[in-house]
């Protein structure tokens, strides 16, 4: 992709990213937050018929409850279920609101990883069929029909020196890392090279990310519907090589009576909700990022719930963050008597 074809399709997804940020968000009312619902569905061997076995997420398309992930944890919602001998789902205790099913099967070397369609699996989550779950009813969420996996190799460069990059995460969905334990997720060699298993036959983006690289998907873009995919084929390998963009250091101070023992800093895409960057921290940080993104950042900085910037309690409360060429300061003030 050429740099003006880059920056014409950034500037139409900030320009629709406006847009809906302008949409009046209507709070819920008390007694429909209380109540849940429940999603049924079954697994099956896309070639027979016959039952499968697969694990089930649900993840949600509302950018508040996509952004309840914390240290250690991929971006696939809260709750989710696993298949019984029949290959049937039910999972109980789902708030009301719009998700997207992934799926993982228990036979990664027989099947597939997927995002649910309605007519099959995707690779690529806006794709995915949208389940409406309501409180207090049962959705029934269209079967899950799994593929055989092939795999996705290629050799990660930096795109100014040419050099190979080691220590990349390569994934198909956004996490925030934990600094002790690694992330179960392929990692570049000394010479750049990763392969990436279980993946279900269909077009998919990666997500490449790493201490000291700005986090961007397939194609060097911030965000997956940019993203250039490749066509995974059933026992195949499909090549995909990533050369990835500079950063640019999004940071500041971060003043706290007390900070946790695992500190950090999660940017977040202000559009989707999709985890963008992420930084340990002390009492200050710098945050590498892809330019060109508008962001939302939130300090999981103490003792209690995360703070938005500057110290807002909930995503839609943070301030708007435009991630340019220039670095960005963004200080975080979490003493008593600021909110914090």
């Amino acid at each position: 992709m050429t740099d003006p074809q880059l920056r014409r399709r950034i500037r139409a997804a900030v320009g629709v990213a406006a847009a809906l940020l302008l949409l009046p968000v209507a709070p819920a009312p008390a007694s429909a937050a209380a109540a849940t619902g429940s999603v049924t569905t079954t697994v099956q061997d896309a070639g027979t018929g016959e039952p499968a076995r697969a694990c089930v997420s649900l993840v949600p398309l509302d950018r508040e409850r996509l952004a309840r992930v914390s240290i250690g944890e991929s971006q696939l919602g809260s709750v989710g279920g696993c298949t019984d001998d029949r290959g049937g789902i039910e999972v109980t205790g789902v708030e009301p609101g719009r998700y997207r099913l992934f799926a993982q099967p228990y036979e990664a070397a027989r099947y597939g990883r997927q995002w649910v369609g309605g007519q099959g699996g995707t690779g690529e989550r806006h794709r995915a069929w949208v389940v409406t779950v309501g409180a207090g009813a049962t959705t029934a969420a269209p079967p899950v029909r799994l593929d055989p996996p092939g795999r996705i190799s290629g050799v990660v460069t930096d795109a100014a020196s040419g050099r190979p990059v080691p220590g990349v995460h390569v994934a198909v969905v956004p996490f925030v890392p934990h600094p002790k334990y690694s992330p179960d997720t392929p990692i570049t060699d000394d010479t750049g090279r990763y392969s990436i298993t279980g993946l279900g036959p269909y077009d998919w983006a990666l997500r490449f990310s790493g201490t000291g690289i700005a986090t961007q998907w397939s194609g060097g873009v911030g965000a997956a519907l940019l993203a250039r995919t490749v066509r995974v084929r059933p026992g195949g390998t499909a090549t995909l090589h990533q050369a990835l963009r500079s950063p640019t250091t999004v940071g500041g101070a971060i003043r706290a009576d007390e900070l946790a023992a695992y500190s950090t800093v999660v940017a977040f895409d202000a559009l989707t909700g999709d985890v963008v960057g992420a930084v340990d921290v002390g009492t200050s940080y710098g945050l590498p990022m892809l330019p060109g993104q508008l962001v939302k950042l939130r300090c999981d900085c103490s003792y209690g719930p995360g703070r938005w910037y500057p110290a807002g309690d909930r995503f839609t409360d943070g301030n708007l963050v435009w991630v340019g060429r220039a670095p960005v300061v963004a200080d975080f003030d979490l003493t008593a008597g600021t909110g914090g």
